[in-house]
């Protein structure tokens, strides 16, 4: 589906996997049971002032709405090649880093949005949304930007576009869903820059990690692809194999050319274009044929010209022009007698046998 990140699924990304199916999973429960959905708002005020520290980690992980949930999934299944490059471990502190500077980001934003236009912000969008809009960061400046095709001829389209384009529709969702992509890229700036040891002071511990690996791994890993070899990790395995692709089409072009030069130094043409080039199939036609018997004459004569053709009358301009096209002046020759000297009918002659 995206480019970036090759095709082998979610094999390497048990944390990806475990996300989509886990939240996914809970966003339908809710939308089945509609009577729950209450404890899963994210309420800025019934933190602050009724204080219900919970509703972060409730209101700040599962999404209710479904556009929303299938938005953000998309983005993480695109994201799931950093979990391939840098381990599953790192993937885990990255999102655990920014889902706490972003919770402490989203009360200053809200702060700032009611100082400077006085209007308080009560509910944000639910889900794990920030920290998905902060994995924007690292993908904007490590997955290489590689054009696909053009539109109109101007506008490029890379390998990055639709993964832009998911993230806008995340954007324009909700009425102050850009409050939780601004913190998203904010803590997500601050923690891939490591500003004041962030990557020091929040990560996943190590013995978190083996729980997690002899628990709930074997529970979210995917089997390795057949098709697929086991080199490489995410967009690092689609560069390493498009660059073998460029090399080997710059030989076949430097071959090639070097090939069309040697020929032309050994059967020079005259006129302003070379059709040995455009044509290099048609080039060698009368060398490769077999030789002709010469008809019996009389009294042989001394000829410049072949023995298969006889002395009728041939314009020399038609025969340059064919000879210019890529025919042997032999092939030329003998298409002009048959046609009459009908130029036409010559070329269509000579490109049909």
């Amino acid at each position: 589906m995206f480019t970036s990140t090759g095709s082998r699924g979610l094999y390497k990304a048990p944390l990806s996997k475990g996300l989509l199916l886990v939240l996914n999973g809970l966003t339908v429960m809710l939308t089945l049971l509609p009577q729950y959905q209450e404890l899963f708002v994210y309420n800025l005020q019934a933190v602050t002032q009724q204080h219900q520290v919970w509703r972060l980690l409730c209101g700040r992980l599962v999404c209710l709405d479904v556009k929303d949930s299938f938005c953000s999934s998309l983005l993480i299944y695109n994201f799931r090649v950093f979990e391939r490059r840098f381990g599953t471990r790192k993937f885990a502190s990255f999102l655990l880093g920014t889902w706490c500077l972003s919770a402490l980001m989203d009360f200053l934003l809200a702060q700032a949005f009611q100082f400077l236009f006085d209007y308080e912000v009560e509910e944000l969008p639910a889900g794990l949304l920030a920290p998905v809009f902060s994995l924007f960061v690292p993908f904007y400046r490590l997955i290489p930007r590689m054009p696909v095709t053009q539109v109109l001829g101007y506008i490029d389209i890379t390998n990055k576009s639709l993964v832009y384009i998911v993230g806008l529709q995340l954007l324009t969702s909700g009425p102050f869903m850009w409050l939780l992509a601004l913190s998203g890229l904010i803590s997500g700036g601050l923690y891939h820059s490591n500003v004041l040891w962030l990557q020091k002071l929040l990560f996943v511990p190590a013995w978190v990690s083996c729980i997690g690996r002899y628990i709930l791994e074997p529970l979210f890993s995917s089997s390795q692809p057949s098709s697929e070899t086991p080199l490489g990790m995410g967009a690092t395995l689609d560069i390493q194999r498009q660059q073998r692709m460029d090399i080997l089409d710059q030989q076949l072009l430097l071959a090639q050319y070097n090939e069309s030069t040697r020929n032309t130094r050994q059967q020079p043409q005259s006129g302003l274009l070379q059709w040995t080039r455009l044509f290099p199939s048609l080039r060698q036609r009368g060398q490769n044929r077999p030789p002709m018997q010469a008809r019996p004459q009389a009294q042989p004569q001394p000829s410049t010209q072949s023995p298969l053709l006889d002395n009728s009358p041939v314009a020399e301009e038609q025969v340059a022009l064919l000879v210019e096209m890529g025919f042997s002046r032999t092939d030329a020759l003998e298409a002009l007698r048959a046609s009459n000297n009908d130029i036409n009918m010559a070329t269509n002659f000579l490109l049909q046998h």
